[in-house]
């Protein structure tokens, strides 16, 4: 195989597979229509793409010269040979990872004493699983609704906010969807919304759940709006990403257009913007170096636009190991594949300033390797079990070294259960650091896992770009971190991530189709965030305190304010960052 060095590792690998294979493979597929042969690409380009458009490419272009490009498979060689494209990957699939919550973050006494932030005048934009926008916390107190726009990526259509407003007239979700049919099935957006910017006239948002997880009994004074969201006046644009069958997970491109859809939504009205992302994946190298990370990082330069991303719920999962290799000591990392895994993949990254041999011993002793780094995909086969390697080579906008381990079983069957064993044996180091990460805990048996698990460097990606604010989640009842909670630092460029920790634990939230539920996860401390950000903009910007307090500044004045949990003495650190969120000390004095 020759290897195209304008194509990410994954790629060149997926293209390099046969239809079986890929079909068999728990990633390679991705991004792939089989019906028709083509690809959907993320590329970095300059100039024009017409000849890509000449050559029969589909060109969806974003900003900054980013762009998602669908292609016949038999023309990316083409593609990639254009002087205009820099580089291409291909996309990953993304896993989704208020009373008590409100008062730990100091949000109280800036909704009910001056300065009275409420986050009126900043678009809260949730790109998530979609919205039960019937749900009383999105309405107005005329009944209207709080939603400008709700793009349903599974429907490609647009709901206006008069169309939602005819829906709501019919009087009951079940006639209201012949109007706006988008559905939130998971509720997780539906959660996600409420805690940002939710406004319980008559429900409670926020309230911690009882010691059973159960809704409580809410008192008179939760229904007039004490236990309201974050950001309970904010307007609301909101994006149901789109999924693809058979897997039923959202892609890294769904994400880029809608983060792409926001920014401009929010310019062309000239709002200022919060972004909230509320998912990731485990899949790079961990260095904010991918082509979604820079674009978020450069896309975040437009208009006024605040991002947050959860740091995800791998902190505790198993899913990383990493260590520092010594000369003339062979290390041993082992791992577990649980009964009845179906295909899954194992990245070890490095950097390609060390040298060292990697091997990989099976359950039952038989040994594959050293394997030879010459670039290209590698295959062994044990018993009815399939192992795909792809020895990469650098990329232009990264030092690390790849290689990717794909399993895959014969058909009808699992991959070999057992422990598993790599072999690393230095030949020549300067850093000698190595890290190796499973895919997200969510789609793996418990079992599946490393046996001397590393919990730091446990972000999920986007929460490594750099110029996001990264949250990661603690429990405010007992002012604790939460250990599911995916630590820090980046790798090897060793930014401060988390920026700061935002409560996680046991929250009460709207559920879809009505009524509330108590949740967990990192994917909920978020938007706790992303309603301090639209109160500090809403300060800075609407009120006219400091016009410029979007982006990093916002992130400069979260970290500034955040408060030191008992027990933790060391600050900024891989668990919580800066600490944890503090809103009234986060403005300025």
């Amino acid at each position: 195989m020759s290897v195209n060095q304008k194509l990410e590792n994954l790629l060149n690998l997926s293209l390099d597979t046969s239809a079986e294979e890929r079909s068999r493979s728990a990633e390679l597929e991705t991004g792939y229509n089989p019906e028709e042969q083509t690809w959907e690409l993320i590329v970095k380009y300059s100039g024009s793409l017409d000849t890509a458009r000449e050559l029969g490419a589909a060109v969806e272009e974003m900003r900054n010269e980013y762009a998602i490009l669908t292609v016949k498979e038999s023309l990316i060689p083409y593609i990639s040979a254009l002087p205009q494209i820099e580089y291409i990957e291909k996309p990953k699939r993304l896993f989704f990872a208020v009373d008590q919550a409100k008062t730990a973050s100091c949000v109280n006494l800036l909704q009910e004493a001056s300065p009275y932030l409420s986050g009126k005048g900043v678009l809260v934009a949730v790109v998530d699983s979609g919205i039960d926008y019937f749900h009383e916390v999105f309405r107005k107190e005329d009944g209207t609704t709080r939603i400008l726009e709700l793009w349903d990526q599974t429907q490609n259509r647009i709901y206006t906010e008069g169309e939602i407003n005819r829906a709501l007239e019919e009087g009951s979700r079940e006639a209201a969807r012949n109007i706006v049919s988008s559905v939130d099935a998971s509720g997780h957006g539906t959660a996600v919304a409420g805690i940002a910017a939710g406004d319980s006239r008559g429900a409670a948002v926020g309230q911690t759940a009882d010691g059973g997880g159960r809704s409580t009994a809410f008192s008179d004074s939760a229904a007039s709006g004490i236990y309201r969201g974050i950001a309970c006046e904010s307007d609301l644009l909101v994006v149901k990403l789109g999924t693809v069958r058979p897997e039923g997970f959202p892609r890294t491109t769904e994400l880029m257009r809608a983060v792409n859809y926001a920014v401009s939504f929010a310019a062309e009205r000239f709002l200022p913007l919060v972004i909230n992302i509320s998912f990731g994946n485990t899949y790079g190298s961990h260095d904010g170096t991918s082509l979604l990370e820079t674009f978020l990082d450069d896309i975040g330069n437009y208009g006024r636009t605040t991002i947050l991303v959860g740091t995800g719920n791998e902190g505790a999962s198993s899913g990383h190991t990493s260590g520092t290799l010594q000369m003339r000591r062979t290390e041993n990392v082992e791992f577990t594949v649980s009964p009845y895994e179906s295909s899954f993949s194992i990245q070890l990254w490095k950097s390609y300033s060390d040298q060292f041999t990697v091997s990989l011993q099976a359950p039952s002793g038989e040994m594959f390797g050293p394997f030879s780094e010459e670039p290209g995909t590698a295959r062994f086969r044990y018993r009815k079990t399939q192992i795909l390697l792809y020895y990469g080579k650098p990329g232009p906008y990264s030092t690390a070294q790849e290689l990717y381990f794909d399993f895959i079983p014969d058909e009808g069957s699992y991959v070999e259960e057992g422990i598993w064993s790599f072999y690393l044996s230095p030949v020549s180091l300067v850093s000698g650091r190595y890290d190796f990460w499973l895919p997200s805990a969510g789609i793996l048996n418990t079992s599946t896992r490393f046996l001397r698990p590393t919990p730091d460097t446990t972000l999920t990606i986007p929460s490594t770009a750099a110029k996001v604010i990264t949250v990661g989640a603690y429990n405010c009842r007992f002012y604790s971190y939460a250990a599911f909670s995916g630590r820090g630092f980046t790798r090897l460029t060793n930014q401060i991530k988390p920026d700061l920790a935002a409560p996680g634990v046991n929250i009460m939230v709207p559920a879809a189709n009505g009524g509330y539920q108590s949740v967990t996860g990192t994917s909920f401390a978020t938007p706790v965030a992303s309603g301090a950000a639209a109160l500090l903009m809403q300060w800075g910007i609407v009120n006219g305190n400091d016009p410029f307090l979007y982006g990093e500044k916002v992130k400069a004045y979260l970290r500034r304010g955040a408060k030191k949990l008992p027990g933790i003495s060391e600050y900024p650190n891989p668990m919580v960052g800066y600490g944890a969120l503090c809103v009234r000390d986060s403005l300025p004095e």
